[in-house]
């Protein structure tokens, strides 16, 4: 057995080693057992002298609230052996009792040379066990564990922990605790949720700590899908969660991309009797704010004050923030105004950034400028994020003079461009043509001791795939991930792109895959890609099947996902599938795009089914319908399907006598090549009777050019 292979005996004689009279303490050196490795008088005299000192000690000290007490030994420690620590140890527990020898234990243990020896454990654990002090002996294995750990050997303390719970022990859960909480410092992940299920089988129950030491450990670590199944462990058990461990699991839910499990958990252990305190709530509603769930987020707005927490300021930042990165900097500012006119809080430095940063976004310099001078006028000192929002905008605006300006402005005022800075200029030049520029000026922030994140690497990625050069753009983000820069699914959504583009399906996929593997949640931007990779590559079933996966992450196909395959399927002529889709699409409430309702009317009216064609489009509103059914008469007229293009045309003529100019002009050219005088004729005379007006509106000529190249598909621009 494991403890025999570590030299445990008994080495005790059955005579008394202490004898006690009135004043003091005489040690009986003759109880030394024949056996012991100390043969010579002298070593016995010594550990004779060490338990008469420990026992007196220990008495002296005892009315102490400490339990065991500390002890003060007249003795230097160093001079003692690792056998002369165990002897002392034992003779000491079968004499004088386990708590004195307990009391020894954790004098020697003070010493460095002691602390990683594992038979001072043994025989002391062994001794509590025996006197069925059994929380004293768990306190000694949660040292053992401790001392272990320290140079790395926890694995051979929980091996030594259920050795002697083989041996008598009963393990209680506050050492499961301790084992699970120095594993997590180590990192020791997967290897203690092997002990948490062996202790469980043991019947070692894992109680609130422990379940919260597992959820707050792969928090700090990240990992979202093992938090969201130890926290469902935790709930299903009944335990309530804490404020502290409630925010830890919040913020990673959200920053993960998870809002909507975040409002879901939240949501569970408020049912549950969780008390949210303002922390929770704030954090709950700058999440959701983050993911663009600004709905959900007033709704916890409203819920918070219902239950008497006042919102901040923080938390009105955080619907700011929110509310502007929508778009929707109007109800932004009316939330902003309320807050100024606030008599308890008032805007502070992050809540005027926010604003600034949504007006800039809306190209709406003049009013961010006046925020900044209204912000001074508070004496608020606009910071580095201020500066840097402001040059972005005027970037954005291809004001670049200005933006230079501003970083000028922010060296006067002590406020060094940070990469933020030099990011929104470069995204601004590379969007605006000026590539050379934009790396020159990326070149000089380096040499200034600036260190390129993963938004720099992002923008470069994404200018090199829009030259379609993604050997470079592949080689800029295998170095972004060699200096150490986490990608985001942005970076991936960029590369997986730009080769669906080149069809170059094999190696999306593994970008797909491998973004998965990192825990990223696709977004909708990601699926559309590879929906419109497959469909070109004409792979039309893998396009399904990952349109079918999409509700797996959240992601809501939007009228281009839907028009990328339902272009797909036309290309196929998988007809009556493309149809149902269409539908699926508008009952949704989205709006297809022109090549999207003109491909599949197109192609029906190809296969002789203009009547289906027809009444597809009759769902649409007048405006778009007229667009439409004027760009497809065109295109049936370029082709001489004059007969098709009549049924349209005549159905064009009831419901508007304005027709387009053009799309005359196309009607009555086939008309002529194709030998139908009579419907010349009969145009001729409406025209002449004013029953049929022309009209000089023209439909843009980018859709008809669109239409013509048989709808490619989206290519999403991530920056």
């Amino acid at each position: 057995m494991l403890l025999r292979s570590y030299g445990v005996k008994p080495r005790l004689s059955t005579k008394s080693l202490f004898h006690v009279n009135q004043s003091c303490l005489h040690f009986n050196a003759n109880s030394i057992d024949t056996q012991s490795s100390f043969p010579s008088s002298e070593p016995q005299c010594f550990i004779k002298t060490v338990c008469s000192q420990v026992y007196e000690s220990y008495h002296q000290r005892a009315h102490l609230r400490f339990s065991p007490p500390k002890l003060n030994l007249d003795i230097n420690p160093y001079s003692l052996t690792h056998e002369q620590a165990i002897t002392i140890v034992a003779s000491l527990a079968n004499e004088a009792g386990s708590m004195v020898a307990l009391s020894f234990f954790y004098w020697v243990l003070e010493i460095s040379k002691f602390r990683h020896f594992t038979r001072l454990y043994i025989v002391t654990a062994t001794s509590l066990i025996k006197n069925g002090n059994f929380d004293k002996a768990n306190e000694v294995m949660q040292c053992l564990v401790r001392s272990f750990a320290e140079v790395g050997r926890l694995k051979e303390a929980v091996g030594m922990v259920f050795e002697m719970q083989n041996h008598g022990l009963k393990v209680k859960v506050e050492t499961l605790n301790c084992v699970l909480g120095v594993g997590f410092e180590m990192g020791l992940f997967d290897y203690l949720e092997k002990v948490f299920d062996e202790m469980s089988e043991r019947g070692v129950c894992g109680d609130f700590s422990s379940y919260k030491l597992m959820v707050v450990g792969y928090c700090r670590m990240g990992r979202v899908s093992e938090v969201d199944k130890w926290l469902s462990e935790m709930l299903e058990k009944g335990f309530i969660v804490d404020t502290a461990t409630c925010t830890l699991v919040i913020s990673l839910f959200c920053d993960k991309g998870f809002a909507n499990r975040a409002l879901w958990c939240f949501d569970k252990m408020v049912k549950m009797g969780f008390k949210p305190n303002l922390i929770n709530y704030s954090c709950l509603i700058n999440g959701l704010c983050k993911r663009g769930s600004i709905k959900q987020a007033f709704g916890k707005l409203e819920e918070m004050v219902r239950e008497g927490w006042k919102p901040n300021v923080y938390v009105h930042t955080a619907l700011i923030d929110g509310l502007c990165k929508k778009g929707w900097t109007e109800k932004a500012f009316r939330l902003f105004l309320k807050l100024v006119r606030s008599d308890n809080y008032k805007p502070n430095v992050h809540t005027y950034t926010s604003m600034i940063s949504g007006y800039c976004n809306e190209e709406k310099l003049n009013r961010a400028q006046m925020l900044l001078s209204r912000m001074k006028e508070q004496g608020l000192v606009p910071n580095t994020n201020t500066y840097t929002a402001l040059i972005s905008g005027y970037c954005k605006m291809g004001s670049f003079e200005r933006a230079y300006e501003l970083m000028d402005a922010m060296d006067e005022e002590g406020f060094a461009p940070n990469i933020c800075t030099y990011n929104a200029i470069v995204d601004g030049l590379c969007k605006n043509g000026r590539v050379q520029e934009a790396h020159e000026l990326l070149r000089e922030g380096l040499l200034h001791g600036l260190q390129a994140d993963r938004v720099t690497y992002t923008i470069l990625i994404t200018q090199h795939c829009k030259e379609a050069d993604t050997e470079l753009a592949m080689a800029f983000f295998g170095k972004m991930v060699k200096v150490g820069l986490q990608p985001d699914i942005h970076s991936y959504n960029t590369l997986i792109a730009a080769f669906c583009k080149k069809k170059k399906m094999k190696k999306s996929e593994n970008l797909y895959e491998e973004a998965l593997r990192l825990g990223f949640v696709p977004t909708k931007e990601t699926y559309t890609s590879m929906i419109c990779g497959y469909c070109r590559d004409g792979n039309i079933s893998l396009g399904i099947k990952f349109f079918n996966k999409m509700n797996d992450h959240g992601c809501v196909p939007d009228s281009i996902t839907y028009g990328t395959l339902i272009s797909g399927l036309c290309k196929e002529s998988r007809l009556e599938a493309a149809c149902q889709l269409y539908e699926t699409m508008m009952d949704k409430g989205l709006s297809p795009c022109e090549v999207t309702r003109l491909t599949l009317a197109y192609e029906y009216c190809k296969k002789g089914d203009s009547a289906i064609a027809m009444v597809m489009l009759e769902r649409l509103e007048k405006k778009l319908w007229m667009r439409t059914v004027n760009t497809l008469i065109r295109k049936l007229c370029s082709e001489k399907k004059v007969g098709i293009a009549a049924l349209f045309f005549h159905r064009l003529l009831d419901k508007d006598r304005n027709v387009d100019r053009v799309t005359l002009a196309a009607f009555m050219t086939a008309c002529y090549e194709t030998d139908k005088f009579a419907l010349v004729s009969d145009l001729n005379e409406k025209i002449s009777k004013g029953i049929v007006q022309m009209s000089s509106v023209r439909s843009p000529s980018v859709v008809i050019s669109a239409f013509n190249r048989k709808s490619r598909g989206p290519t999403y621009r991530i920056s």
